[in-house]
């Protein structure tokens, strides 16, 4: 598809194949001129709001907005689609639209979020948190990457002032309405074309251990306090935890200082727990804990968990959902396991979602796949339902 063929060679990860960009590295600021550069030749206007997402204005910016728009950042090693499809597929809509002579009589833009995946600072959707005030801008600066950078810090190398970071009253006065398009996370979509309708809630928690480092020759078994130890159940209690449509990963486990012959004094794994509600997510996180605690405990070590986000079910507008159903037709409408911007403001303004299908139902992985043919669809489904919500 034209437009992911220009950026695909941007952000390739040699070693765990597909791509890492995040948010102000050097991949994800070559996207961002990408795309102030493929905005301004279709003569919008680019701006960067307070919190360093970037917005393109299809005549004069004005409250009551109708937005579309994504990110472009990735998280380590994913496929080509996700973010990246949404703000082309905005890009290509405002080109058919203005091949059919269309003018929106309500504001209009296309808008690139900033670290939706949180591949970089951890925490996913920042650019929507900070401008929906879901996060503390204090908070957010703190954040750091596995280098030290703080996210503050990289905003700042990257023109960004992270001393304005904050709730952005004047940007949420221009979103009237929000509709992203996104490569569909699963095997849901068995058409080209579907509709969200919610989206499980799901966060992320941080267990820390801590024991006692030592050698891997000298120390006896029975002498060892091994944070590695109750680290490892904790993967063995998410998997046993995640029942009746509930997800749980450990996707990331560091341990410190890291040698291959060197008993840790610590580990750091990181949890991402879905379900379909509250309540239930809940629960699925205290069972976890609950063994991890008792893991710690019976090999003499200590452990500390951390919330670093959380989102509650998100149920997009049922309204909008209706009006983009009676542009499109008897499209199918799904749930999805993935957080996204249009989850964030969906608390503030009515958003939706449209799918395009992805045959592999493989995500955040290279395998992910949308067809040319189905992202041409997804393209004249998003410029139809901008038609109606803009004319």
């Amino acid at each position: 598809m034209t437009g992911l063929a220009d950026i695909a060679d941007v952000g390739r990860d040699p070693r765990r194949g597909g791509y890492s960009r995040h948010g102000f590295d050097r991949s994800e600021l070559e996207l961002r001129a990408w795309f102030t550069e493929e905005a301004q030749r279709r003569g919008l206007d680019v701006t960067v709001d307070r919190n360093g997402n970037l917005w393109a204005w299809w005549g004069t910016p004005g409250p009551d907005a109708v937005v579309t728009g994504s990110h472009l950042d990735s998280v380590p090693g994913g496929g080509a689609f996700d973010g990246p499809l949404g703000v082309v597929a905005s890009l290509r809509a405002v080109d058919v639209l203005r091949a059919k002579g269309f003018v929106p009589r309500r504001p209009f833009a296309v808008v690139v979020f900033v670290e939706e995946e949180g591949g970089r600072f951890g925490v996913a959707c920042l650019g929507s948190r900070l401008l929906t005030g879901a996060i503390a801008p204090e908070a957010a600066a703190r954040l750091t990457d596995q280098d030290g950078v703080s996210f503050g810090e990289a905003a700042l190398a990257a023109g960004v002032d992270p001393l304005r970071f904050g709730r952005d009253e004047e940007a949420l006065r221009h979103i009237g309405v929000f509709v992203e398009l996104h490569v569909e996370q699963g095997r849901g979509l068995t058409v080209p074309v579907g509709l969200a309708s919610s989206i499980l809630a799901h966060g992320r928690w941080r267990f820390t251990f801590s024991g006692e480092g030592n050698h891997a020759g000298a120390t006896l078994m029975t002498d060892r306090r091994d944070p590695m130890v109750p680290a490892s159940q904790v993967v063995l209690a998410a998997r046993r935890a995640a029942t009746d449509g509930a997800r749980a990963t450990v996707g990331r486990l560091v341990p410190n200082p890291g040698g291959t012959n060197v008993i840790p004094s610590s580990v750091d794994l990181w949890l991402d727990a879905r379900a379909a509600d509250d309540a239930r997510t809940r629960a699925v996180v205290e069972r976890i804990s609950q063994a991890a605690k008792d893991a710690a405990e019976e090999e003499g070590c200590a452990v500390r968990i951390t919330e670093e986000s959380y989102g509650d079910t998100v149920h997009f507008s049922p309204s909008l959902r209706d009006e983009i159903a009676g542009v499109l037709g008897d499209v199918p409408v799904l749930p999805t396991g993935a957080g996204h911007d249009a989850g964030i403001l969906a608390a503030h303004r009515p958003t939706a979602m449209l799918f395009v299908r992805n045959p592999t139902g493989v995500s955040h992985a290279p395998e992910e796949f949308a067809s040319d043919e189905d992202c041409a669809a997804g393209v004249v489904a998003l410029a139809a339902t901008l038609e109606r919500l803009a004319g």
